[in-house]
């Protein structure tokens, strides 16, 4: 029995054939998962019109296929928008998925222009789309027939309530603006047919204001607050303005006893000149000695002042003072 003795080197070749058919078997079938092409909605349009370029790819489910980036043109073919991307699985092999991208197209120019092919690479291999042509057209003129003028725009009959329509926010508004302002007239005319009363304010007499000059002194409470000079000063001139609206006397330039003097011929009743008899001289004492009568005291010389203007007030309404001059 012959034993028949195996070659290294036969086994290797083997071993490396099965390798290579192997592979070449699988880039094959890779190979048909992966395929590109492009497509034209026109492949021939006049100039200036547009198409759509489809970029299809059928790739693996899994498979993330980068895109060529297309800018403003191919060539002399402009790029109107785009792309639009849409995405979508084989119904019958859930393991592939088709994407398209789409670009509007247009030319200026009559001519046929190659749109070359796209190239693709992923991790499973390397494919590209087919090349594809686009024809472009120019405009026929028909030169045999005559020339024609432009034709004149189309008259419209544009009616006033037309014109309303368009403009009636502005109309609104004059309208308003147009009320307001006679309004405003009617009513500044009623204003000046009937003029507003102005009401003079009340004149008073001359016993009513230094009356009201006394109370107006009794607010201030200048003696309690120790003003005791000036409580007596502003006492006496209300009864020197008195005596001066009343009986025409020189109060103001007159001392105590020039003022009884001058009353005297007036036939003043006795108890009104015991009444200014008990102020005038105290207030002297005040102003000049630096006398400091008692709170009673006070008080009483202005009740005998009020007391005075009582007694003595006139009741003829010519012998009244405005209230602008005793302020």
């Amino acid at each position: 029995m012959s034993i028949k003795r195996i070659s290294f080197r036969g086994v290797f070749r083997y071993f490396l054939l099965s390798v290579i058919l192997f592979l070449s078997f699988s880039l094959k079938a890779s190979a048909q998962n992966n395929s590109a092409a492009v497509t034209l909605d026109k492949a021939a349009i006049l100039i200036g019109a547009q198409t759509v370029l489809h970029i299809t790819v059928h790739v693996p489910a899994n498979l993330s296929i980068p895109f060529p980036k297309l800018r403003d043109s191919i060539g002399k073919i402009k790029i109107v928008s785009g792309p639009k991307t849409d995405s979508l699985h084989d119904e019958k092999d859930a393991s592939v998925k088709t994407i398209t991208q789409s670009y509007i197209l247009t030319a200026f120019d009559p001519g046929t222009y190659i749109i070359p092919p796209f190239e693709f690479h992923t991790s499973s291999g390397f494919f590209k789309t087919n090349a594809i042509s686009l024809k472009v057209n120019p405009v026929l003129v028909d030169t045999t027939k005559a020339y024609y003028d432009i034709k004149q725009p189309f008259l419209v009959n544009y009616t006033f309530w037309d014109w309303l329509r368009d403009h009636w926010i502005w109309v609104l508004l004059t309208v308003l603006v147009l009320l307001g302002l006679a309004i405003a007239a009617v009513f500044l005319n009623s204003r000046l047919k009937h003029p507003l009363a102005i009401k003079s304010p009340p004149i008073l007499t001359a016993a009513q204001l230094a009356a009201r000059k006394l109370n107006e002194l009794s607010n201030k409470n200048l003696w309690e607050q120790g003003s005791v000079k000036a409580y007596y000063i502003e006492l006496t001139d209300i009864l020197r303005d008195y005596l001066e609206s009343i009986y025409k006397v020189q109060a103001h330039e007159q001392t105590s006893d020039e003022i009884f003097a001058s009353l005297h011929q007036h036939q003043l009743p006795e108890s009104a000149i015991d009444s200014l008899k008990k102020i005038l001289p105290l207030a002297d004492l005040v102003k000049f000695a630096k006398l400091d009568p008692s709170s009673t005291v006070n008080q009483q010389c202005l009740q005998d002042a009020l007391i005075f203007i009582e007694q003595t007030a006139e009741i003829s309404p010519s012998d009244t003072a405005r209230e602008g001059k005793a302020g």
